[in-house]
């Protein structure tokens, strides 16, 4: 019965996981983000080969699946010091997340908690982008609301590696005990 409650917390912090990608797959299509929407497709395969394997008792999946949420790990990283523009990154300059094919920004921007959208017309971007705004009033900028994101999407995958680690273990160990018994 122990066993059975490392795979079932694995599993419950796969569906959180699962649930938190989605909600940020649909935000960064709305977007137009398209780094962020290949990286939230890849976790969220990731997420979903892990939830097999604690399921199946395959060992290797959780491997897997735990190398990639150190991956994660680093592009939630490198997503909040893109927002809080550490180091040389700027979003007004780099167009990193929309892979440089457009200027769109975050969702959040314009729709943000209490955020007022004036369209600026007379602007020398205006030729170039039919879609130049100024924002004021937010509650919360959009760049904390993507940092809170990438934080809470770190925060996942800190306990989901811990316990994927946790449950392959326990997964080998089983498997070896049975190799001995059957000889």
């Amino acid at each position: 019965m122990g066993r059975c409650n490392g795979r079932c917390t694995l599993v419950g912090f796969c569906c959180l996981q699962l649930i938190a990608a989605l909600e940020r797959q649909i935000f960064d299509f709305l977007g137009y983000q398209w780094a962020p929407i290949l990286a939230n497709f890849l976790h969220i395969m990731a997420v979903i080969l892990g939830i097999f394997g604690t399921i199946q008792y395959r060992s290797k999946y959780l491997i897997m699946y735990a190398v990639w949420l150190v991956l994660w790990v680093g592009w939630n990283a490198f997503i909040i010091c893109f927002y809080l523009e550490v180091g040389h990154l700027s979003q007004d300059r780099d167009f990193i997340m929309t892979f440089n094919t457009s200027l769109h920004r975050s969702w959040w921007m314009e729709n943000g908690p209490g955020c007022l959208v004036t369209p600026v017309l007379n602007s020398r971007l205006a030729l170039e982008d039919h879609h130049v705004i100024t924002v004021s009033g937010c509650l919360l900028d959009y760049q904390y609301i993507e940092v809170l994101s990438s934080a809470a999407q770190i925060f996942l995958a800190l306990f989901g590696f811990v316990y994927a680690c946790y449950v392959s273990k326990v997964f080998l160990e089983e498997e070896d005990s049975c190799e001995c018994l059957c000889y």
